[in-house]
């Protein structure tokens, strides 16, 4: 069922209260409802333009994926947010490419309910929505709480204002893109330590799958949870959240082993079959 307002005019803004008329699109992968998206809207939104295009359903853990072979829907809620029957990565492309008609500064995803920490920013769809926004060539940020449930949520919302506000007014904010991925632990604001800049911790394998059985007898599959921290060292995302301070991740697109190119370059010349000619 559709929940656009009939007669809904978007939101107007007094430039002299915003950020030099900053423009902010948010999405996320919990759902263009769930309570982090609307607690970040309502931290953002007297700071900045703020648009908001999320998912219609919870599509966590769709990471970077687009829907190629089905026709995407935009509906526009009673809140004034815009919802797709996408991913997350399908609402950033859909507002870059066309249903935008200007260019964001930013885009924010989140807040996440639950952490994107180490080997989670592969699966993230909260990191394929910022990370999307980031191949279109604009600054990203990925907000996630630690736990589950959205405990001291304002809080979290509190300190991504923060951190927006200060990168603005340390003119951060360009033309050129950055990916950030940031976790913020489940405490009250004056509860919560500094920023700090890690590196991504790694996990544990995930559990084993759990099996059921379906009214009808056939056997059903459901992921297991995420496994537990294997890499929490000092210097990772896992140690610091875990001190009570935020996280704060550069991440980057280009997944190759640097520091293996030497090696496999004489593994590669090894797999050549011997006597094969040169590639033209």
């Amino acid at each position: 069922m559709s929940l656009v307002r009939r007669g809904f005019t978007p939101p107007t803004y007094n430039a002299g209260t915003l950020c030099t008329a900053m423009k902010i699109l948010i999405s996320n992968d919990d759902g263009y409802q769930a309570a982090g998206i609307v607690a970040l809207y309502d931290a953002l939104k007297d700071i900045a333009q703020v648009e908001v295009i999320a998912p219609e359903q919870n599509n966590s853990a769709k990471s970077n994926a687009l829907t190629l072979h089905s026709p995407l829907y935009v509906h526009r809620a009673a809140n004034g947010f815009r919802y797709v029957n996408g991913t997350p990565a399908d609402c950033v492309h859909i507002a870059l490419s066309g249903l935008l008609d200007y260019r964001p500064d930013l885009v924010v995803s989140g807040i996440n309910n639950g952490a994107n920490m180490g080997d989670d920013t592969i699966y993230s769809g909260t990191v394929g929505a910022a990370m999307e926004g980031y191949l279109f060539g604009i600054p990203a940020i990925a907000f996630s709480q630690v736990e589950k449930d959205w405990v001291h949520l304002a809080s979290a919302a509190q300190k991504a204002r923060e951190l927006v506000l200060s990168m603005h007014q340390q003119q951060l904010i360009t033309a050129k893109p950055w990916l950030l991925n940031v976790n913020i632990p489940n405490r009250p604001l004056e509860q919560m330590g500094s920023v700090k800049l890690c590196r991504l911790g790694r996990r544990h394998a995930a559990e084993k799958v759990i099996l059921q059985q379906s009214p009808r007898g056939e056997t059903m599959y459901w992921i297991g949870a995420a496994g537990p921290a294997k890499d929490d060292a000092e210097g990772t995302d896992f140690h610091a959240t875990a001190q009570g301070h935020v996280s704060m991740t550069p991440l980057q697109v280009d997944l190759t082993d640097h520091d293996r190119l030497g090696y496999w370059a004489q593994t590669a010349a090894l797999l050549a079959p011997q006597g094969a000619p040169a590639a033209p």
